[in-house]
């Protein structure tokens, strides 16, 4: 089985990335929030950072793009290309209200005519491997059927499915039924995406789907960032590696950030996923949260790590 890191926006970066890489069970790809081309513009400083090779040494990391216009996707490829990626992720995954109402993104599949010549464009004209990041519809499960079969006359990298439309964003459950009939009619490799949240329900697919030999993790990791050494060596998460990862992550984004505030913005976003690993913690949370000064927040970690256990049901 191979296992990847879901592209989230704001969190998934390359400080997180060797952080994580560091400290846990590597992955075997790592794929970067999207990136949205510019006709008139290279990369962006802070695009920049995420794809420079001195950023990512070490990782095996694909960069993805957000763009309904061929000839954008075309012209960043080739530049991704240039900096050394030879795989390029494209992202029709995205629920984002502002990037549906560009037609991108999930948005882009409710225009399934204009999303196939699109891919035509691409697949034709692009030296790079390609590989996608796909809901299976806007509104209805039913969308995938023709979906599929654009999919499926393309040789591709491999499809990743994260089996929700665009109207369910992260609510209700994936859609395992169309899902399935991925499994027996795409053309392309498959990685599965969605709710792998503890052991348990890896176990439960890879029994299920025992075909199926790539999965995407995402929420499930930036809870427990420990998830895959449990899930590859049984090894439980120690409090004391959570804690030193913690570290490493706040003093790499104290050198690359620039004051307390965008600091504590990314640390609160981590912890918006991490704070579920402590038992009983609300409160604990929302100290955090309030925090807005450095030396308040370490003083609420300290707290959080000596008072409050972690919860075996996710770390077991």
């Amino acid at each position: 089985m191979k296992f990847y890191l879901a592209p989230l926006e704001g969190l998934t970066t390359y400080v997180y990335r060797n952080v994580y890489h560091h400290f846990f069970h590597p992955m075997d790809k790592y794929f970067t929030p999207f990136i949205v081309p510019h006709p008139n513009r290279g990369f962006k400083p802070k695009e920049l950072k995420e794809i420079l090779p001195q950023h990512n040494q070490g990782l095996c990391v694909v960069p993805q793009i957000l763009t309904n216009n061929a000839e954008d996707f075309i012209r960043t490829a080739q530049e991704f290309r240039e900096y050394g990626y030879e795989e390029i992720n494209l992202n029709l995954g995205c629920p984002s209200g502002t990037v549906t109402a560009k037609k991108k993104g999930s948005g882009f599949l409710g225009y399934p005519d204009e999303l196939e010549r699109f891919l035509y464009e691409i697949f034709e004209r692009t030296e790079s491997k390609i590989s996608i990041k796909t809901r299976i519809g806007v509104e209805h499960p039913g969308e995938f059927e023709r979906l599929l079969n654009i999919y499926n006359k393309f040789e591709m990298e491999e499809l990743i499915i994260h089996p929700r439309v665009r109207a369910d964003f992260y609510k209700n459950k994936p859609n395992m039924e169309v899902f399935g009939q991925a499994v027996k009619e795409s053309k392309n490799r498959l990685c599965y995406n969605g709710d792998l949240f503890i052991k348990s329900h890896f176990e439960a697919f890879e029994k299920e789907y025992p075909q199926v030999e790539r999965v995407m993790l995402g929420r499930g990791v930036m809870v427990n960032p420990g998830l895959l050494n449990l899930i590859c060596e049984g090894k439980s998460l120690d409090k004391e590696v959570l804690r030193a990862f913690h570290d490493e992550f706040y003093r790499k984004n104290q050198e690359v950030l620039s004051g307390d505030r965008a600091v504590l913005f990314k640390m609160k976003e981590l912890w918006f996923f991490m704070i579920h690993l402590f038992e009983g913690a609300e409160k604990a949370a929302k100290k955090i949260k309030k925090a807005e000064k450095r030396h308040v927040y370490e003083e609420c970690i300290e707290r959080l790590f000596s008072d409050y256990p972690l919860n075996q049901k996710l770390v077991k």
